[in-house]
């Protein structure tokens, strides 16, 4: 288990990881298996999707 308390959701990186398709990997393996860069691709994902938010209110 990870000393860090994750920031986002488990229900945000779900969504996110259905989006980019990786969430077969996700449910069959865990996310320990998710590739570094497509861990990275959820994380730039949800920063865009946060700075959307930012910019609309």
């Amino acid at each position: 288990m990870s000393r860090h308390k994750g920031i986002m959701s488990e229900a945000l990186k779900a969504e996110i990881a259905k989006e980019l398709g990786v969430y077969n990997t996700v449910e069959s393996e865990g996310w320990g298996s998710v590739s570094s860069r497509d861990c990275g691709n959820i994380v730039k994902k949800a920063i865009e999707m946060a700075q959307r938010s930012i910019d609309r209110g």
